[in-house]
């Protein structure tokens, strides 16, 4: 399977949008009652479909990331402050044509930024921006220097470590964890398929340096799977996750108690919302009113310290709605047409929300 990245966070295949979006470091939580809903829009974002702004990531103090998708459908980096404030920038670099352009996607307690930009080629290349705006830009080695290849930095914690993943030159895909001093590292959870699309994909780092993602076996079987910070892999499967083609488990965050969050499809391709605790015990959940046909159901996004998670499912009618999962289990579901990417330690969502002529708008969800 093929997977690029799309402006929205999502990884693209050629049957289905799998949607996995970076995450943060998170805090500790409380969750109160009577939240507030607040939309927004970056500077610049086009008002056509499919154009607008598209949150990624929210911190502990309410700093937002992301990025928005102009008129001319080229994406721009965007920081949205606690007050409301918002700053676009793009990397040095970025391609100015349809589908390039800057994506943020994670930032830290710390205010730094990272993302990733693809280039007038269509190549990938990561990049980290500090909170007084100065951009860096990266290469891991052995990328690939083709068109849908090159590297994505998916989630950065507090001490500027980055995780992610690249595409070499036969679109074969390997994680890599990069130090803040710029040390990078790669590795492939045991068990990767070497055909091309498949491979490790790191999606989100704790403040401990452990690392969470998925990977695609021969068979383009999905597995999720921890990194510990001294390299150790440990791979899981969710109960009754699929075993078929595009199939399986995919992780998509990591708290800093080291609990993982994120979905699994099923044998009929229904998708179904997981937790797995530190000590390996995984708890799966659906969100009341999601769909149970093929490519429906629930999808998560982000888990905070607390264990609180954010998602979203679609239901029988093919409409989204974002939802929060408490640490105890109680669901409640917000905002159709909506996908709600990160909760931070108050327990506070972003997202975005698909308005009329089908643009998105950013949206704050304050508790």
């Amino acid at each position: 399977m093929k997977q690029i990245i799309d402006a929205r966070g999502k990884l693209i295949s050629a049957k289905r949008a799998c949607a996995v979006m970076a995450v943060c470091a998170m805090a500790a939580t409380a969750v109160p009652a009577q939240p507030t809903f607040t939309k927004f829009e970056a500077p610049g974002a086009g008002t056509a479909a499919g154009e607008g702004t598209y949150p990624s990531c929210i911190d502990a103090g309410g700093t937002i990331a992301g990025n928005d998708v102009d008129a001319s459908g080229v994406y721009h980096g965007f920081v949205r402050a606690a007050s409301g404030t918002i700053t676009t920038f793009d990397a040095p670099g970025a391609g100015t044509a349809q589908y390039q352009g800057t994506v943020a996607a994670s930032i830290n307690t710390m205010g730094t930024i990272a993302g990733y930009y693809i280039d007038a080629g269509n190549v990938y290349h990561g990049f980290v921006r500090t909170a007084s705006g100065t951009v860096t830009t990266f290469e891991v080695p052995g990328a690939g220097t083709a068109g849908y290849q090159g590297t994505v930095a998916a989630s950065i914690n507090r001490a500027g470590t980055i995780a992610g993943f690249y595409h070499d030159a036969s679109d074969v895909q390997h994680g890599f964890v990069r130090a803040a001093g710029g040390t990078i590292t790669t590795f492939d959870a045991p068990g990767t398929g070497t055909g091309s699309g498949a491979g490790t994909l790191a999606f989100s780092i704790n403040t401990a340096g452990t690392i969470a993602g998925y990977y695609a076996d021969a068979s383009n079987v999905y597995h999720g799977f921890v990194r510990a910070a001294s390299g150790t892999i440990t791979a899981f499967d969710a109960p009754v996750a699929g075993t078929a083609q595009q199939q399986g488990t995919v992780a998509v965050s990591l708290n800093a108690a080291g609990a993982i969050a994120g979905y699994y499809l099923d044998a009929s391709y229904v998708y179904h919302g997981f937790v797995r605790a530190a000590s390996g015990t995984i708890t799966t959940f659906d969100a009341p009113g999601a769909g149970t046909a093929e490519y429906l159901g629930t999808f998560v996004s982000s888990i905070n310290g607390d264990g609180a998670i954010a998602g979203y499912y679609i239901d029988a009618s093919h409409v989204s709605h974002s939802f929060v999962r408490a640490a105890s289990g109680t669901i409640t579901g917000f905002a159709s047409n909506s996908y709600a990417s990160s909760i931070n330690g108050k327990g506070d969502v972003t997202g975005y929300i698909s308005g009329p002529h089908d643009v998105y708008h950013g949206f704050l969800l304050t508790r």
